[in-house]
């Protein structure tokens, strides 16, 4: 290549990674950054001793260990539980297998505030587990690894399962032609092969459960505390911004360190294998081992994964004609300025907006990144895309607040302060769906275009978009699932008269009375129902199976 065309394609880049660079420094660093100052400097002097002084506080201690313990444990859970599941969605084929591998996905997309709602309907007072044999798991920590365990099962599933499903089966079966049990082949052959894909599951499981929020708030009650729900309680509670943004910076580093191993994890897994299509690796099932193992395999995904789902249906509807929802309708003036069904427009209206944003700002990264002649710079950009699914949403959403208010950032009262938080969490997807589809575009189509006169907007309109359409919607249906789950960050910035489903969600559960907790499994299956519409619809689209979540 010449020296203009290199420089040529080094602008082309620069122009790609500028509007994502921008709106990240000023949406996601600007406002985390504001919090920090706010809490640690005091008139221009930064108080560096207050960082030990918290950590040295024994409740502070408690807190991070529990952190680090029901994470740890949580992983190893979801590990345990999920592994079979990948391996019968990779390897065996039966009636209904891709209806059921759209279905455990659905939890994944829940806002964490329906997570929530769910299994207190089944673990909670009054609920399934209380009235048949008297047994309440709410408020232990129980509770918290089982609504973790339903949360990221689908994660393990489709990273770990969509590469088993490329893993040629004949190396395995090579092995046993040699004298080697089942055990040993799989043990030998294919778990190595897969340890890279395992890894990067237990690390994103790892990151989704270390920063929990809305589960732990439900479950857990004052007892059990994680890094994010005890930021949220000195911020908002205590209003103690130092103390909080001592912890925003343990957390920061410490996602930023998960972040940088899973990078590395996900590069192993892209460069280290031979993998062949997937649609010729599944098979009907054989023996009475594949039989059992499909068997416990529905079965838990019964038990762990409807079974809340459908205590939340019936909770929903336990009072004579739709009575909790028809209570939607009316605006008592006690928890909102309006009826909390207008929640359901409110949030649909934003998810659009956030999933518009979403989509350009990821689309461009994605562009960016997909250049296999990327630079480590450009790479590490790729990790920071993944900051805002691990740092603090609370501590976004409280920076919204302080940072975004005053000239020429004054969107203290602007509507499109909820799009841009939701938004922070649907770009990661977006850049992760597009991602692997980008780099499977044959490089030589670009070039034939480009020599042929073609300008690269035209490249990119002419050569890419047709072949990266589908993945393009995909990317836009979970950035849109995401958004309309988003809480942590929402929040705060969700105003009384236009609050977005989560937000209504955790505002009646917080209230006594069964009228409020009736509205809030309602609102929780409206929520629910239209996330795996949207999820099924995806399903549909979806055509790569490699891995990418």
């Amino acid at each position: 290549m010449t020296g203009r065309g290199r420089l040529a394609q080094n602008a082309v880049r620069l122009g790609l990674t500028a509007v994502p660079v921008a709106f990240f420094a000023v949406f996601f660093a600007y406002p985390v950054a504001a919090i920090v100052r706010r809490g640690l400097a005091d008139g221009g002097t930064w108080h560096v001793g207050r960082l030990a002084e918290v950590l040295g506080q024994s409740d502070i201690r408690h807190v991070l260990w529990f952190t680090l313990w029901q994470a740890a444990a949580s992983t190893a859970l979801t590990l345990l539980v999920a592994l079979p599941g990948a391996y019968v969605f990779a390897r065996l084929d039966f009636p209904g297998r891709e209806v059921l591998r759209a279905v455990v996905t659905v939890p994944f997309v829940l806002p964490t505030v329906v997570v929530g709602a769910a299994f207190l309907a089944l673990v909670g007072r009054g609920g399934l587990l209380d009235e048949l044999w008297g047994v309440r798991l709410d408020t232990t920590v129980w509770a918290i690894l089982l609504a973790h365990v339903f949360f990221n099962y689908a994660v393990v599933v489709r990273t770990v399962g969509g590469l088993w499903a490329q893993l040629d089966p004949r190396q395995e079966d090579a092995a046993r032609m040699l004298g080697a049990s089942p055990l040993r082949a799989w043990r030998k052959v294919t778990l190595p092969a897969l340890a890279p894909a395992v890894a990067a599951a237990a690390l994103m499981v790892f990151l989704f459960t270390f920063t929990s929020f809305g589960v732990v708030q439900i479950l857990g009650g004052p007892a059990f505390s994680t890094l994010e729900v005890e930021i949220y309680r000195q911020t908002t509670d205590l209003f103690d911004l130092s103390t909080a943004a001592v912890l925003t910076i343990v957390q920061f580093l410490a996602v930023g360190a998960i972040l940088a191993v899973h990078a590395r994890t996900v590069r192993r897994r892209e460069t280290a294998l031979r993998l062949v299509d997937a649609s010729g690796t599944a098979h009907r099932p054989r023996g009475a081992g594949q039989w059992a193992v499909l068997a416990g395999v529905l079965a838990t995904v019964a038990v762990l994964l409807l079974l809340p789902l459908a205590v939340l249906v019936q909770r929903s509807l336990d009072t004579p004609g739709l009575g909790y929802y028809r209570a939607l309708t009316d605006a008592d003036g006690g928890i909102f300025l309006v009826a909390p069904i207008d929640a359901v427009g409110a949030s649909l209206s934003y998810a659009a907006a956030a999933t518009a944003l979403a989509v350009v700002i990821g689309g461009l990264a994605a562009a960016a990144l997909a250049r296999r002649d990327a630079g480590r710079l450009v790479r590490g950009f790729d990790a920071l895309l993944m900051l805002p699914l691990g740092v603090s949403a609370v501590t976004v959403g409280f920076g919204f607040l302080i940072a975004l208010d005053r000239p020429p950032l004054d969107l203290r009262s602007s509507w499109i302060l909820v799009p841009l938080a939701q938004a922070l969490v649907g770009v990661p997807f977006v850049v992760r769906t597009m991602l692997p589809v980008l780099r499977a575009v044959d490089v030589r189509l670009r070039e034939a275009a480009a020599v042929l006169g073609a300008s690269p907007w035209r490249v990119w309109r002419e050569v890419d978009l047709p072949l990266v359409r589908r993945a393009l919607l995909v990317a836009a249906g979970f950035a849109f699932a995401v958004s309309l789950g988003e809480f942590g960050a929402t929040v705060f910035i969700a105003r009384p008269d236009n609050p977005t489903l989560p937000v209504a969600v955790a505002r009646l559960l917080s209230r006594p009375g069964d009228l409020n907790y009736g509205q809030a499994m309602a609102l929780s299956t409206i929520l629910m129902v239209v996330c795996a519409a949207a999820l099924l619809v995806l399903e549909r689209l979806r055509t790569d199976r490699s891995g990418e979540f």
